[in-house]
């Protein structure tokens, strides 16, 4: 039992960088410091605690942890600073060096951030600590939280049996490991009964959802869907050649989940996919999105792709954009190829330059761009249940429809967590939005 005047007036910030599983982790932490007693620090106060949830995903999500560091230290002079995630899991001693780190946490200690803050307050400041990471990462720390937001995000599994040739996720979360489908469906319902209307599955690889139980993906999902009281479901990403036809057939007449799916491609040549060790082709991805349309002709779909990786020519480039361009996708999220020691890619020729990787980003987004803003435009006019969060104070209230088109309109508290029939007007003023012509009326979860 945790004696909570221990942390009598003590406050805490968090900061999240990267992924939407980080996010449900740190919502997790925050919980866990609030159940105890800590106090999530208001705007403007100075905070005892800083929990820096970290990625390691490109260079410059590195340097953005390190940046954040020095921020929340000159905002909070004092604090003890908790750094983890998979940055710290990859790097700890050199995160270890940063001035004002108190302690520096895997990813197999993630969920033990409260026993740090205990032992830093009892040692009365003093300490700083160095915690050698497990190499070989196995535990599955769990995660259903919302954060200050109104969906959920429900962990489903953690780490990465495929190694491609780019990245490093698999030696920074391990390998492919997931709970018993029943202790989801728990956690499902425990949001449900929380008020939660919405629940986003987050996991590294969620589609090889079972490697750890012998559960496929398909009965993770059917179990979720007969949870009462959540009325969404939302699959944040899935592999292309884990989306099999029966997952998408039944997503088309599911009770819950949305027509909303997230498909990393990350390179239109086969080529280069090759060369990333990618366990599909442009013909089986092209066909996974064919097959989604005609299920449904509504869904939003959203694409990684990664520009500029060793071996990418210009004319396997050019290939890639015109291979995207003829995709029915709705919006792509562009990332510049970054060196990530370790990995197999540096043993690849081919380099290309940052300032051509800049120019097939531009193309790219502005493609990205254009899809998104043809996508909305077909539902103009339309009606749509929007699910609204809480606005920041003076803003605008925003919130999603099923197929996930970004909605604002005049902030109204009595909205907020609810769904919520509308008629779609246009474009807001900056086109990230459609605005609301009409307010019909408030939907039953």
């Amino acid at each position: 039992m945790i004696d909570k005047t221990v942390f009598k007036d003590k406050k805490a910030v968090y900061y999240t960088l990267g992924c939407k599983l980080n996010f449900s982790e740190t919502a997790t932490i925050e919980r866990q410091l609030q159940d105890a007693g800590i106090r999530t620090a208001k705007r403007g106060e100075v905070a005892d605690i800083c929990v820096v949830n970290s990625c390691a995903v490109t260079q410059e999500a590195e340097k953005k942890c390190r940046q954040t560091i020095h921020k929340l230290l000159r905002q909070h002079p004092g604090a003890f600073v908790v750094v983890t995630g998979c940055y710290a899991q990859l790097s700890a001693e050199k995160l270890a060096q940063e001035p004002g780190v108190g302690v520096v946490l895997g990813i197999d200690k993630k969920g033990d951030v409260l026993n740090y803050v205990i032992k830093n307050i009892e040692d009365a400041n003093t300490g700083e600590w160095y915690v050698q990471p497990t190499k070989d990462v196995r535990n599955f720390v769990h995660s259903c939280s919302r954060g200050d937001r109104t969906r959920y995000f429900l962990k489903v599994q953690d780490g990465c049996d495929y190694y491609c040739t780019y990245c490093t996720i698999p030696f920074a979360r391990g390998r492919s490991r997931n709970p018993q489908i029943a202790e989801l469906v728990e956690q499902a319902q425990k949001a449900a009964a929380e008020g939660g209307s919405e629940v986003v599955i987050t996991g590294v690889n969620i589609g090889d959802f079972g490697k750890s139980t012998g559960e496929p993906f398909i009965s993770l999902v059917k179990a979720l869907d007969g949870v009462d009281g959540i009325s969404r479901y939302r699959i944040s990403s899935i592999e292309p050649n884990l989306l099999t036809d029966e997952i998408i057939d039944y997503v088309s007449q599911s009770r819950a989940f949305m027509p909303h799916f997230h498909i990393p491609l990350q390179a239109g040549s086969d080529e280069v996919l090759k060369l990333m060790h990618r366990r599909y082709d442009t013909s089986l991805f092209a066909a996974k999105i064919a097959k989604v349309k005609a299920a449904m002709p509504d869904a939003f779909i959203g694409v990684d792709v990664i520009v500029g990786t060793r071996g990418e020519s210009e004319e396997l480039f050019e290939q890639a954009y015109e291979f995207i361009k003829g995709l029915d996708i709705s919006q792509l999220h562009v990332f510049s190829y970054s060196e990530r020691p370790g990995t197999q890619a540096l043993k690849l020729g081919g380099a290309v330059s940052p300032a051509e990787k800049h120019r097939r980003s531009q193309l790219l987004i502005a493609l990205s761009e254009e899809k998104r803003l043809a996508f909305y435009e077909k539902y103009c006019g339309k009606e749509a249940v929007v699910l609204f969060e809480k606005p920041r104070s003076g803003m605008p209230m925003g919130g999603f429809t099923a197929n996930y088109i970004r909605v604002e309109t005049k902030a109204d508290s009595a909205l907020v967590n609810r769904l919520v029939r509308v008629r779609l007007g246009g474009f807001n003023e900056d086109k990230s939005a459609l605005t609301v012509d009409e307010i019909i009326g408030v939907v039953d979860k």
